[in-house]
């Protein structure tokens, strides 16, 4: 029996069959961390598809690799090597037939002679002087030859990949010919809009052998040639004016009858391709000459890459991942940078499939339910402080009941919205069926057998939390945990307290109410101003709004006021704070107290104003002042919430 042997090793045909999937929940877990961490969201869901999820491979690599590949293609030589070459080909027949005539007598080989000395500087001037002239060397004559030839043949198979060998036979320059005239006619057709479907099948029909790289329809053919003539462009840009001049007279020389063609192929592609790159040349240096093919080719590469880091960079407005080619990074930077894009295309489409980013005008953003799933985590990151730190037991697991549970129950009435009694449903079925006896399974449910569990309205509260917004907050480092904090009150009120009120209002030169969206997205306010006096305004319109519930306003801020509304609705900013700003501010603090709101304010910092004014605030309202370290922001207000619900109004 024959032993069978195996060999293990990388799997290298693509994307890893056994790879698990991204986890698309643990994707927007690492979004909202890095935002309860004070990370902008635009800048998280950002970053997400720029570091891969779950430690994989992001973006970010991929730009990496991009850029190290242009470092390397604008170091692979010199890109007037096509005429460094010409000279040294010209330098080399001259001297052997410099040689040739020295051995010979007579005045033709003199007069050879000074035809060669009289020749002009430039290769170009030179090479078509010499195209009448009588080789005496047989080997000058080919190296002659091999000028024109050699540059004829790399202009074409930088243009038309694999031509190079076809062009010796001059039967194979006649199809060239025809077949550039009869692209440059299937281009023109194109450009004025008409139906060219037909015409390039039949144009691939005849001259399908010019593209290996098999087009599907014209504007395939297209892009690839005109990302070729636009390199072909860019090299020219890239020489100084003298070598500029030398190439296209060389060129003009090698194409012969097909120059005009090529010129007007140039022009077609340039109208129809407007925005690829054309004019700028690149500085690339390098040890090696490089003939027209490989400097061509060296900033065809480069333009793509050029490319490929702008899809990549996904910098512009309303980008995607359905921006990049992935073909184009397949042939740049391999197959498995092709499928890392597929798989990161895969995770955002995901995210959006199942609804937890959406895409507005300024990109993707956490959606309503991921906004939940944020607000849980922070509330769960919360009581895990609320425990760690001894503040007492939190348990809400039947807060968000419509009212407190008494422990009595009734019969079910049309109309009763309260929870049903399992328990005592089944209960009531089963001696029911019974009548005395063994009940019979299955047992079945009756109207009159429905139980429902007797609660007590639960008092209700309107809630106004006054967020400082301004940048010292984000320079000192509190941002994240007040984002933590609020998010956590919003989402312990939308699940567990139903029934209140919450509002969130953020400060800065000015105040305004904060959706949940809009609180996970806010960014610091790089305008200077501490404009409290406008939030508590706000504060006292939604308490006013719920005259029946408790009225609770939480103020978490850093710094003084500084700012306040003037009577035509701008904002004074002064700092230090001014006599006019504290009295508006006062003023409003007296509002809130007559209206019998209780005001508590968690000041982040030791700033000797903000302590001043704070005790001042405390004492006329008959509210508390708390000096949390910011780490346990989010701690301190929960538990000052849920203790200032269960009060009474004053």
């Amino acid at each position: 029996m024959r032993n069978n042997r195996f060999r293990y090793g990388a799997w290298r045909g693509g994307p890893d069959p056994l790879a698990p999937p991204y986890d698309v929940r643990a994707a927007v877990d690492q979004v909202g961390q890095e935002v309860l961490e004070g990370g902008s969201l635009r800048d998280a869901l950002r970053n997400l598809l720029r570091r891969g999820p779950q430690n994989g491979r992001g973006l970010d690599d991929l730009l990496a690799r991009a850029r190290r590949m242009r470092r390397e293609a604008m170091r692979r030589g010199q890109l007037d090597g096509a005429v460094t070459r010409a000279t040294q080909l010209l330098d080399q027949a001259l001297a052997t037939e410099r040689a040739a005539l020295a051995e010979r007598d007579g005045d033709d080989a003199r007069f050879a002679e000074a035809q060669l000395d009289a020749l002009p500087r430039s290769t170009a001037r030179a090479v078509s002087e010499l195209s009448e002239y009588h080789w005496t060397s047989p080997e000058a004559r080919q190296l002659y030859d091999q000028i024109l030839e050699q540059l004829r043949q790399e202009v074409v198979e930088q243009r038309f990949q694999g031509m190079q060998q076809a062009l010796r036979d001059p039967e194979a320059q006649a199809a060239m010919r025809e077949m550039l005239q009869d692209l440059n006619g299937l281009l023109a057709k194109h450009a004025r809009g008409e139906h060219t479907d037909d015409a390039f099948a039949e144009f691939m029909n005849r001259h399908g052998d010019f593209f290996p790289e098999k087009p599907a329809n014209v504007d395939e053919l297209i892009d690839a040639l005109a990302r070729r003539a636009a390199a072909g462009e860019r090299l020219m840009r890239s020489l100084s004016p003298q070598q500029r001049a030398e190439l296209q007279d060389l060129m003009a020389q090698s194409l012969g009858d097909m120059a005009g063609a090529f010129a007007e192929l140039t022009d077609n592609l340039r109208a129809l391709r407007p925005n690829l790159n054309w004019g700028r040349g690149e500085r690339v240096r390098g040890e090696n000459d490089l003939g027209y093919g490989d400097a061509a080719g060296a900033l065809e590469e480069i333009g793509d890459l050029d490319d490929l880091l702008d899809q990549l960079g996904q910098e512009h407005p309303g980008a995607t991942l359905d921006d990049v080619d992935v073909e184009a990074v397949e042939r740049q930077l391999g197959r498995a940078a092709a499928d890392d894009v597929r798989r990161l295309r895969e995770l955002e489409q995901q995210l959006r499939r199942q609804g937890w980013v959406t895409r507005g005008a300024e990109g993707l953003t956490l959606s309503p339910k991921a906004l939940r799933r944020l607000g849980g985590t922070a509330l769960r990151t919360v009581f895990a402080q609320l425990h760690a730190g001894r503040q007492g037991q939190h348990d809400l697991r039947d807060a968000g009941a419509a009212g407190e549970l008494t422990g009595a129950s009734r019969r079910w009435q049309y109309g009763d919205e309260q929870a049903l009694d399992v328990v005592r449903t089944i209960g009531n079925a089963v001696r029911r069926q019974a009548g005395g006896g063994a009940a019979v399974l299955p047992i079945g449910l009756d109207v009159e057998d429905f139980e429902i569990a007797e609660t007590e309205r639960r008092v209700s509260a309107a809630v106004a939390l006054c967020v400082d917004l301004s940048f010292s907050m984000m320079a000192d480092g509190r941002w994240g945990p007040m984002k933590q904090a609020a998010l956590a009150l919003s989402h312990l009120v939308a699940t567990r307290f139903p029934q209140d009120a919450l509002q969130i209002i953020g400060f800065g030169r000015y105040a305004s109410t904060l959706s949940q969206e809009q609180l996970a997205a806010v960014e610091p306010d790089m305008v200077q101003g501490t404009n409290l006096q406008h939030a508590l305004k706000l504060a006292a319109r939604h308490l006013r709004r719920h005259p029946a519930s408790d009225p609770v306003v939480l103020v978490v801020t850093d710094g003084e006021p500084t700012a306040h509304l003037l009577d035509d609705g701008s904002s004074y900013f002064m700092w230090p704070s001014t006599r006019e700003t504290v009295r508006a501010t006062v003023h409003e603090v007296d509002q809130l107290t007559r209206y019998g709101a209780v005001l508590n304010v968690f000041m982040l910092g030791e700033d000797p104003g903000l302590r001043r004014f704070v005790d001042a605030v405390a004492r006329r309202n008959g509210g508390r002042v708390f000096t949390p370290d910011a780490d346990d922001l989010g701690r301190y207000v929960i538990s000052d919430y849920i203790r200032a619900r269960r009060g009474r109004r004053g």
